[in-house]
């Protein structure tokens, strides 16, 4: 275990890459008794900071929601992250990519959350209930840590949230079996990846209910209102300035955006 100097420490030299698009060395090698606790103590002190900043907390982020990302990082279950109201753009929007170190872009759904939602026991039925509209996301993702990371490194650093892209048809949870929405990921008009939604653990409000039984381990709960990003169903795609990416989820529409 760090002690809270440490954890400090560590929350400054993510917020300096961040501010200076630097990455710093991994935390897991500065601090080799770094543990899985420790990290998420470390993004919250960062999360103060960028709320102390201006910053305000727009929802949550799942990651490693699938089977091949959790063995690759030796962990058994997700993690999650904040999504902060400064990193969230439209459909159509024109990104800056040096506001990143190193982004990839990913495709997901969002849950928008009708009504409070906490633990324990939270079950995929709860989720829909208390979701407003599922909705077509993209999510940048980006390290401020040098690589290769351990787990405890990802965590700290927000889960590796970089940014989201909302747009497409918004969608009532139980208007259409949402397991099987497809998406196909085009970058610069080359379809680069595509898949199903049921790939996020099986169904794509099991990890909102997994990160809702997690949060209410350490007095958090959703909240109305908030955006849920309920993990990938496909591979992450490097981009660039100059790169224009389209994400096609078909009946339930497109999000285009460009980076410059």
């Amino acid at each position: 275990m760090l002690t809270e100097d440490e954890r400090r420490e560590a929350a400054a030299a993510i917020l300096r890459a961040e501010r200076d698009r630097v990455p710093c060395p991994q935390l897991s090698r500065t601090y080799p008794h770094m543990e899985i606790e420790d990290a998420y103590r470390v993004q919250d002190i960062w999360a103060q900071a960028r709320i102390d900043a201006g910053a305000r907390v727009a929802g949550h982020k799942i990651g490693l929601t699938s089977r091949a990302m959790q063995m690759a990082s030796k962990i058994n279950e997700p993690d999650y992250g904040r999504i902060l109201d400064d990193a969230l753009y439209n459909d159509g929007a024109q990104i800056r990519a040096d506001l990143f170190i190193k982004p990839r872009l990913e495709v997901e759904l969002a849950f928008v959350m009708s009504e409070d939602l906490q633990g324990p026991n939270c079950r995929i039925y709860d989720v829909l209930r208390a979701t407003e509209f599922v909705v077509p996301a993209l999510e940048i993702i980006d390290y401020r840590t040098e690589v290769p990371r351990a787990i405890v490194d990802t965590i700290a650093d927000n889960a590796a949230f970089g940014a989201i892209v909302v747009g497409g048809r918004p969608i009532r949870p139980m208007d259409v079996d949402i397991r099987w929405i497809g998406a196909t990921l085009a970058l610069n008009g080359i379809i680069e990846e595509s898949g199903v939604s049921a790939a996020i653990m099986g169904h794509p409000a099991a990890g909102v209910a997994w990160l809702v039984n997690k949060l209410h381990a350490v007095g958090a709960k959703l909240e109305k209102g908030q955006i849920v990003l309920g993990g990938s169903f496909t591979r992450p795609v490097d981009i660039k300035r100059g790169d224009v990416v389209t994400a096609d989820y078909g009946p339930i529409g497109a999000i285009s955006v460009s980076f410059v």
